[in-house]
Formats: structure tokens, C-alpha cells, sequence
């Protein structure tokens, strides 16, 4: 590099860039106050006032954002929302200046303090921040619920409110800016309902078997809208403590797979020489079928390991989450329809198949099949099921499965590791019949404070009514990372 610098620099500057400098320098405030701008008004010359009165972006108003400012025409924009892009674009002026951005990340000091200081500010149980409507553009409901869900994930929001979005797609394309927004708009202080129609047309754009405006199911909404989601993450990593990217069995690091998904453990069995086959899957949700299906539901006896789990009470004969859960892991004989070829025998023989939760998410999603399509029928199944306000996921793990085959496992309360306990946040639930229906949730607000949506409307709601509610989506968080 040359003494007068970067020829290819030189290029982008306009003659009066050392000027337009040393007025930025003299007028930007970051996000100061009136009186600080008052002060920095009076330090410098009076026809730059209307400049250090207006440090905001001067096409949405935002005065955080990532300001930036242009070099050429003195233009601030705002980096979040790409405004200082597009200014750049059409004026082709490509200088600009900024303030180093990073994310914020605890320091050891932070870290130690908040160990030694588990309390948090007490939130009023009046506080409405974080409530809001949504308001249904054209049966949308199946939408509204989900994204209730979504702005309570506890871990979600905290990655959103503290800004840890980077963005690598195209302006007005990217779902996660639009669901960073949402959050902002969520967590605003506003009490209006909000209209998600950017929301809705970007789930259109992105999962056209979504578009248009008959009703949809929130389950496949949920799925499509987390996939979308996943794919728009590719700038948002997160690391260990070592600093290297973190695992899971998607083999992504984004936001979405790091909360939301999980690994589902095959084991298949050989009937004849005991071998076992073993393969992991991700999953993002687990589908239970219910008594009443088409599907035998297989008979459970409560208790019938002789322990009790999760605290939850057969006696009214009603089925529960955790019989729902026993069913899924228990072992199924495949028959001799299905024989497979074993990799001990090097033969097709019978064998018994069992799935066993290999690695447990962040965020538990249990997806009740309410809704039953056959070529002879098609039906909502309407049984109770009952659900806990806490779940212990450590009978469904791979780990407790082996322990029990070894003879070593005995589940008592001591044994129950914490990592494995659960709290309901969110519940969505349908009323009506198949072919006509409606959606609502119930979301948790504080640590006991629950409210039910209903598209624009939000009404406070009880334990009771919460427990009571038929259910088809249940939202569980993993109680040792929510900071409430």
C-alpha cells in the first residue's frame, strides 16, 4: 500500500468526505438523550442543529438498529433492517461508518455473579409485556396459536430480544427477521393485537403447501414453519464453551436445531441370534397415538412397573401423557410380514422394534393425533388426555433402557436426574370437528401466570383451565435453562 493509501479506496471517496467525517463525528449520538444531544448541539456549529437532532434513521426512525452513517451525503441507516444497504445501493454510495458490532456474551465475572445470585427482578403479575393479539387475517388461527408458542419459548426469545440474528439472505425474505420483529413487536409494550401479514406471506412464499386461505393444521404449520426457519439460520451459530460449534443430531448449530431437536434411538432386535440394529434420527416433535384410534392402543395398567411417574393419578381411568409416552417406547414385534435381514445371521428373521430418546431437546413438543385420515375414515379423536405441569423424561431416555436391561435400574426419586425434568409453557388445543374447527393456546406468561389467546384476544386463564383443555400440542421447556 501506497503512503496516500488504497487506490481502490480512493476510488469510493467524493471530494468533501473528510468534511462529512468530522460532522458525523461532531453529531452522532449513539442512542443518547434529549440533553445530550442539547449538549452536543452546542459544542459545534449551528447550521449542523437539524443534523444532531435527527441521529435516527431517516427512513423508519429507528435510533438503535446498528445505526450507521453514509459518507458520501451524511444519510444514517439502519444495519438491522438494511436500510443503510439500500440507501448505498440506489445513491451508489459505498462508504460508510458504524460502530463495531458484537454480540453480547456473558463474561466469567457476569457468569459468577449470576450464580451466586440466582434471584431475578420480581414481575408484577399485572405486567402485560410480552402479551399480545394477533389478529386473524382469513382462518389463520391454526398460525396465531403457533407463533403464541414460539414468542413464550423461554431460550427462543432470549436469542431474539438480545439480537443474535445475521442475516445472509435478501431484504424482506429472510422468516427469521421477520420473526426477530415479531418479537420486538411482542415484547413492546403495545397492547393493540398485531397483524402478522408479513408473517403469513412469507410462510406462503417459503411453504406454498401453506398458502391460501382455507384452514390448515397447526401441527404441519409448526413443522413447515421450523424448517423454514432452520434453513433461513445458516449466519446464526452457537459454540460451546471451548468455542467449537455445538452438536446435535441434525449436525447444525443454528438456534432452531440447538432448542428444538432431538434424537430419536431404533433399536431392532434380532429374534434369533439377539443381535441389535441401532440407528439415531432428529426430530423436531413426538406424535402419540391415543385410545380411540383405528390404531390398537396398547393396554397399560397403571403402575404396572410397579412405580409411579411423573406424579400423575389413574384414578379416574383416564389415559396420560406418560401412558402415551410408554406406548411409544415400548417394544413392538415387527411379524413375519416385516422380517428384516440381520447382520449377525446374514438372514430375513423376525425381530422386535423400540424407540428410545437418545438425546432429550430444549423444547419437548408432543403432538397428540387428534385427527385420524384413512382411505375408510377421516375423524377427530376427542380423548382426555391427561398432561402434567412438570414432566421427567428419564424413563423414555436410551441410557435408563440399557440400565434397565443390565438389571441396575430402579427409578426413585433420588436417582432422577434434573437435566431430564420439564415445564409446560405452552398449550395448543382445537375445538370444533374436522371438517370445522378452531384454534387456541394457552401460553405461560411468568412462572405460574397462564393466559389463553384466541387470535386478538387474551384473557387470563387458571392451572385448572389449562390441565382441563383437551390438548393436541404441548409445549415443554427444559427447567434447569429457563431464566423466568
Amino acid at each position: 500500500m501506497s503512503p496516500a493509501g488504497c487506490s481502490h479506496v480512493n476510488a469510493y471517496k467524493v471530494d468533501n468526505w473528510r468534511q462529512n467525517l468530522r460532522v458525523i463525528y461532531q453529531c452522532f449520538v449513539w442512542s443518547g438523550s434529549a440533553e445530550t444531544r442539547r449538549r452536543k448541539v452546542l459544542q459545534n456549529d449551528v447550521r449542523w442543529t437539524p443534523l444532531a437532532k435527527s441521529c435516527i434513521c431517516h427512513m423508519c426512525g429507528a435510533h438503535l438498529n446498528r445505526l450507521h452513517s453514509c459518507l458520501s451525503c451524511v444519510f444514517f441507516g439502519c444495519f438491522t433492517k438494511k436500510h443503510i444497504h439500500e440507501h448505498a445501493k440506489n445513491k451508489r454510495h459505498n462508504l460508510g461508518v458504524g460502530e463495531k458490532y458484537s454480540t453480547w456474551e456473558p463474561t466469567k465475572r457476569e457468569l459468577e455473579l449470576l450464580r451466586h445470585n440466582p434471584k431475578r427482578r420480581k414481575i408484577t403479575t399485572n405486567c402485560t409485556i410480552g402479551l399480545r393479539g394477533l389478529i386473524n387475517l382469513g382462518n389463520t388461527c391454526f398460525m396465531n396459536c403457533i407463533v403464541q408458542a414460539l414468542t413464550h419459548t423461554p431460550l427462543l426469545r432470549d436469542f431474539f430480544l438480545s439480537d443474535r440474528h445475521k442475516c445472509e439472505m435478501q431484504s424482506n425474505s429472510c422468516l427469521v427477521c421477520e420473526m426477530s420483529q415479531l418479537f420486538q413487536e411482542f415484547y413492546s409494550g403495545h397492547r393493540w393485537p398485531h397483524i402478522p401479514f408479513r408473517l403469513l406471506h412469507l410462510v406462503w412464499t417459503h411453504a406454498r403447501h401453506l398458502a391460501g386461505y382455507e384452514q390448515q393444521d397447526a401441527h404441519e404449520f409448526l413443522i413447515a414453519a421450523l424448517d423454514v426457519l432452520h434453513r433461513h439460520c445458516k449466519g446464526d451459530t452457537t459454540r460451546d464453551d471451548n468455542g467449537k460449534k455445538a452438536n446435535n443430531p441434525n449436525h447444525c448449530s443454528c438456534i432452531i436445531d440447538q432448542i428444538f431437536t432431538g434424537g430419536l434411538q431404533s433399536d431392532v432386535t434380532c429374534q434369533v441370534c439377539h443381535g441389535v440394529s441401532t440407528t439415531i434420527d432428529p426430530f423436531w416433535d413426538i406424535s402419540l397415538d391415543l385410545p380411540g384410534s383405528s390404531t390398537p392402543f396398547w393396554p397399560l395398567s397403571p403402575g404396572g412397573d410397579g412405580s409411579t411417574v411423573n406424579g400423575e393419578s389413574h384414578l379416574s381411568g383416564a389415559t396420560t401423557l406418560t401412558d402415551c409416552l410408554r406406548r411409544f417406547t415400548r417394544p413392538e414385534h415387527l411379524g413375519s410380514s416385516a422380517k428384516i435381514k440381520c447382520g449377525g445371521c446374514h438372514s430375513y428373521q423376525e425381530s422386535t422394534k423400540q424407540l428410545t430418546m437418545k438425546k432429550l431437546p430444549i423444547v419437548a413438543c408432543f403432538h397428540l393425533k387428534r385427527f385420524e385420515h384413512s382411505a375408510k375414515l377421516r375423524r377427530k379423536i376427542t380423548t382426555y388426555v391427561s398432561f402434567p405441569l412438570e414432566l421427567d423424561m428419564t424413563p423414555f431416555i436410551a441410557s435408563s433402557k440399557e440400565s434397565r436391561m443390565n438389571g441396575q435400574y430402579q427409578q426413585t426419586v433420588e436417582v432422577l436426574n434434573n437435566d431430564n425434568k420439564y415445564s409446560l409453557f405452552a398449550v395448543v388445543n382445537h375445538q370444533g370437528t374436522l371438517e370445522s374447527g378452531h384454534y387456541t393456546s394457552f401460553i405461560r406468561q411468568h412462572k405460574d401466570q397462564w393466559f389463553k389467546c384466541d387470535d386478538a384476544i387474551i384473557t387470563k386463564a387458571s392451572i385448572k383451565d389449562v390441565l382441563d383443555s383437551e390438548g393436541y400440542l404441548l409445549f415443554y421447556h427444559k427447567q434447569f435453562l429457563e431464566y423466568e
